[in-house]
């Protein structure tokens, strides 16, 4: 006879599973076997699921949902209504693990509101595997998804992160990468050491190194693929004078100086009358 295996996941639960982040051969048997006793299936992008479960020769028996920004919180309770009941739910995004900078919060969230056992299934990340390959300090990182659209939040976001000792990881467009490298050395120095890696483990893999000022340079013109920014962390210390480009940037976009001054006292443990008058200098200069 033949063997009798435990199912992936167990009923009543919702199972989050990792999906490749480039090769298709890193989906693990686990995942395979997931997606096929799946009873639903929710996944950030239906036609790219199921054109990942073709190329793995799996078929998918469960309903099939979307889950994306757009309609989380209108799911949200119905996917663990559907775990209650008993049914298997397994939630995929389109590259790596749901809920790290992808859909899935929500679900987990209400899960755990009520009750609903949330589980696991791990594999590829993309975070994980740039800071892995970078040669930066792995002890102590700090993943920072993507920054804000808006110039002024962004560069704002990076000056409150310039003394972070950890090191940093940040998810990239490839339109924004050499702009977003740029933002990157006027918060952190043009010194600071950096990697970037396009299209990881795919076909044509790139992982560029060096000083953010080399890497400004070598992402000039066009620049193609999935993009994760590898930052080393902050050693040595930062004076008021240092972030009041922060303080500034925050400022022309509406918010009274002081108030700027203070947030930034907040983020970096500086004081605020300092901060304030060093903008003041620096706005007179």
């Amino acid at each position: 006879m033949p063997e009798q295996r435990e199912p992936v996941q167990r009923p009543a639960s919702i199972l989050l599973a990792a999906t490749p982040i480039g090769d298709v051969d890193d989906a693990s048997p686990r995942f395979i076997r997931a997606l096929q006793e799946a009873e639903v299936v929710a996944a950030e992008d239906t036609r790219r699921m199921l054109a990942l479960a073709s190329r793995l020769n799996v078929r998918v028996n469960g309903k099939v949902l979307s889950l994306h920004d757009h309609n989380e919180g209108d799911r949200a309770e119905g996917l663990v209504d559907c775990a209650e009941s008993g049914a298997r739910v397994l939630l995929v995004s389109d590259a790596g693990m749901p809920t790290v900078s992808d859909p899935g919060f929500r679900v987990v969230r209400a899960a755990v509101e009520r009750g609903v056992h949330v589980s696991a299934l791990p594999g590829p990340s993309a975070p994980v595997t740039a800071l892995a390959v970078s040669g930066l300090p792995s002890d102590r990182f700090s993943f920072e998804g993507f920054l804000p659209r808006k110039d002024g939040e962004a560069s704002a976001y990076l000056e409150a992160l310039a003394d972070d000792p950890h090191t940093l990881i940040f998810f990239e467009s490839a339109k924004r990468v050499h702009g977003t490298l740029q933002r990157m050395a006027s918060a952190f120095g043009g010194e600071r050491q950096a990697v970037v890696c396009r299209e990881l483990t795919k076909k044509y893999e790139e992982v560029l190194r060096g000083s953010l000022s080399d890497l400004i340079t070598q992402t000039e013109g066009e620049v193609l693929g999935e993009i994760t920014i590898v930052i080393a962390g902050f050693k040595g210390k930062k004076s008021a004078e240092d972030h009041v480009k922060t303080v500034l940037a925050l400022a022309s976009e509406g918010m009274r100086l002081k108030d700027a001054a203070a947030e930034v006292a907040s983020a970096t443990g500086l004081r605020k009358n300092e901060l304030y008058k060093a903008a003041l200098a620096y706005k007179e200069q």
